[in-house]
C-alpha cells in the first residue's frame, strides 16, 4: 500500500529562486525544524545548530549514532567566531582560500554549539558551502546549521533531492530542492587542533592544494600525531570503515589504469558465468567490453577526469542498486588530487576493504585485505 508523502519538497532555480521558497525552508529551521538542502558538495540534512532538541531530530531521522558528530554551516567566515573558538591565524587564512567552498576546518567549539553536534567531544567541523541554494538558506535561516549527509546513516549519500526522498520521505519536514551537486563526495576534513594539522577526510580541495599553505599537513592515513583510537571521541565524520554504501555488496579491486580494468573485466566474466547478476562502475572507456558480456554499467566519465568520475559516484552505485546488481565491481584512482578522495569513498563503500587484482576467490570467500 502507497504511503502519503509528508516530507514537503520546495523546488528551487540552482540559484536559489524563488527567494519565498527558500524563506520557507528557513522558517522551518528557525521553528527547529529538519530541512534537507543542495550543498556544492552532497545534499545536507540540516538543522538548527544552537537548538539541541532540533539536532537530536536529524541522528533519529538518519538512524546515526551519537559517536558520529556533524558538521556546521555557515554562510561566511564571519560568523566562525560564534560556532568555535581559539582560532589560530592560519584558520583565517585557510577560509580565505578556500571559503565558500568544500573545505571543513576541525576547531575547539564555542559554548553556543551543543555537544549533541560534537559527539561529546570538544571540537567542531566547519564550512561555508559555495552552493548559492546553501548560502541564500544559510542567510535567510539566521542561524549556523547543522548538517551531515541527508541519506540513512551509512547509506550511499546522496547528491539529488530524488536521492534524499528515497532514504527520508516522511521522515524530515521538508527538501529545497536545487537540483544535482556539482561536486558530488564530500568536504575535506582538515583538523586543526592537532599539530601537524591532519586531513581527517579528503575532498575536492585536496591535500596538495593544503600543503601550498601548510607544507606539513598529513594525509589520512599518514603517521605522526594525534590520531583517533578505539573508543576516542571522533572529530569528524566518514571515519567509519564502512560508509557511503549502496545496499549490494561492492568489490573494489586494489588497482588503475589497464591493471584495474582487467581486474574488473576478468571478474565480470567469472560473475556471469557463474549466473551472478554483476554491476559495474567504471570510466566510460572500459564499459563498452563489459557491456558487451553483458554486465550492467553504470559510467563515470573519462577515465582521466577524477571531478566527473565524483560528480557520478553516488548517483552510479544508486542506480546500480536499483537494478538489483549484486555483487557490483569498482576498480581505485590514483591517489593523487580528487583521486585521493574517490579512493577514500570507494573503499568505504567497499566495507573498508580492497581487493587485490586477481584474487580468484572473491566471489566465494571475499579475498579481500584491508587498507592501509
Amino acid at each position: 500500500m502507497m504511503t502519503e508523502r509528508r516530507t514537503l519538497v520546495l523546488t528551487v532555480s540552482p540559484e536559489g529562486e524563488p527567494a519565498e521558497r527558500v524563506a520557507q525552508a528557513a522558517a522551518l529551521l528557525r521553528a527547529g525544524k529538519l530541512v534537507a538542502f543542495p550543498t556544492e558538495t552532497v545534499y545536507g540534512l540540516g538543522a538548527d545548530a544552537t537548538n539541541a532538541t532540533a539536532v537530536e531530530g536529524i541522528f533519529t531521522a538518519k538512524q546515526r549514532p551519537h559517536t558520529d558528530p556533524l558538521i556546521v554551516h555557515i554562510p561566511d567566515a564571519d560568523g566562525l567566531s560564534g560556532v568555535a573558538r581559539d582560532i589560530p591565524p592560519i584558520a583565517w587564512e585557510l577560509t580565505r582560500r578556500f571559503w565558500p567552498g568544500p573545505l571543513t576546518l576541525v576547531l575547539p567549539h564555542a559554548n553556543r554549539i551543543p555537544t549533541v553536534v560534537t559527539a561529546g567531544g570538544d571540537t567542531v567541523g566547519v564550512r561555508s558551502p559555495s552552493h548559492p541554494v546553501a548560502q541564500a538558506l544559510l542567510r535567510a535561516a539566521g542561524v549556523p546549521v547543522a548538517a551531515p549527509s541527508a541519506n540513512r546513516f551509512m547509506r550511499t549519500s546522496p547528491t539529488t533531492a530524488a536521492h534524499v526522498l528515497e532514504d527520508l520521505d516522511g521522515r524530515i519536514d521538508c527538501v529545497l530542492d536545487g537540483g544535482p551537486c556539482g561536486v558530488g563526495v564530500e568536504s575535506s576534513v582538515l583538523d586543526l587542533t592537532v599539530t601537524p594539522p591532519r586531513l581527517l577526510r579528503p575532498g575536492a580541495v585536496t591535500l596538495e592544494q593544503l600543503r601550498a599553505i601548510l607544507p606539513e599537513t598529513l594525509g589520512p592515513d599518514e603517521r605522526g600525531g594525534e590520531r583517533d583510537t578505539p573508543g576516542s571521541v571522533k572529530r569528524a565524520p566518514g571515519q567509519m570503515p564502512r560508509h557511503y554504501a549502496p545496499r549490494a555488496r561492492l568489490v573494489v579491486f586494489d588497482a588503475t589504469g589497464a591493471e584495474g580494468a582487467e581486474a574488473v573485466l576478468a571478474a565480470a566474466g567469472a560473475a556471469l558465468a557463474a549466473g551472478v547478476p554483476v554491476g559495474a562502475l567504471v570510466p566510460d572507456e572500459e564499459a563498452p567490453a563489459l557491456e558487451r558480456l553483458g554486465v550492467v554499467v553504470a559510467r563515470l566519465g573519462p577515465v582521466d577526469n577524477p571531478a566527473e568520475a565524483a560528480r557520478r559516484l553516488y548517483a552510479g552505485l544508486r542506480w546500480l542498486d536499483e537494478r538489483g546488481r549484486d555483487p557490483l565491481l569498482a576498480h581505485t584512482y590514483p591517489r593523487a588530487g580528487l583521486g585521493l578522495a574517490l579512493c577514500d569513498r570507494l573503499r568505504r563503500a567497499a566495507g573498508g576493504r580492497l581487493t587485490a587484482p586477481g584474487a580468484a576467490a572473491w566471489m566465494e570467500t571475499g579475498t579481500a585485505r584491508d587498507e592501509a
